[in-house]
């Protein structure tokens, strides 16, 4: 996959054009993963796609080439960015200019970003802890698994978690080999 996005990008970050440390970067929630679902991004991007609060706008100012991406996965990203960085001023106004059809503005959306902040709804880990998706948490509780004779033990290790977004308490990973929706009091951030 490196190889198909790094030929796709010209060697080059998707979002800003750097040239350096660059690695895949998965566009979550994906259905099928794959390098329709993923982009070639620097670290100075990803790092700041994934630390909210720690963006530095004049890096995202390359946002008004690369929203216009023939890429879903990129302009997704570009939109997410966007929508958080709104409140400056100038991103709202590039925003303003993206169309996506119902799928890809429900893919954008499936983050939390984009919505007001009273709006948004928080998931919180048992320390109070934000959690956001992609994160990992461990069980702290034996959990009894609803319609299957499944117990998720105690000290297991889940990764790649996605938020329910209408739903604070419920988040939802796989644990042996299953997908279960689990409830945040009942795990901590690793």
């Amino acid at each position: 996959m490196e190889r198909t996005l790094n030929k796709r990008s010209d060697s080059k970050c998707e979002l800003c054009a750097a040239t350096e440390n660059l690695k895949v970067y998965q566009v979550l929630p994906t259905k099928k993963g794959g390098a329709d679902e993923s982009i070639f991004a620097c670290a100075t991007c990803i790092d700041q796609i994934e630390n909210p609060g720690h963006e530095d706008l004049n890096h995202w100012r390359a946002l008004n080439d690369s929203m216009w991406n023939e890429n879903t996965a990129v302009q997704v990203v570009a939109w997410r960015m966007l929508s958080r960085l709104r409140g400056a001023g100038w991103p709202k106004e590039l925003l303003e200019m993206m169309y996506f059809d119902e799928e890809t503005l429900a893919w954008a959306q499936a983050t939390g970003e984009g919505e007001e902040d009273e709006n948004k709804i928080i998931h919180r880990d048992v320390n109070g802890v934000i959690l956001s998706t992609g994160d990992s948490v461990v069980l702290i509780k034996d959990l009894k698994v609803k319609g299957s004779s499944m117990v998720a033990k105690q000290g297991t290790s889940v990764r790649n978690i996605r938020l329910d977004h209408e739903n604070a308490e419920y988040i939802e990973g796989r644990v042996d080999g299953q997908t279960i929706v689990i409830i945040t009091q009942y795990v901590k951030k690793i």
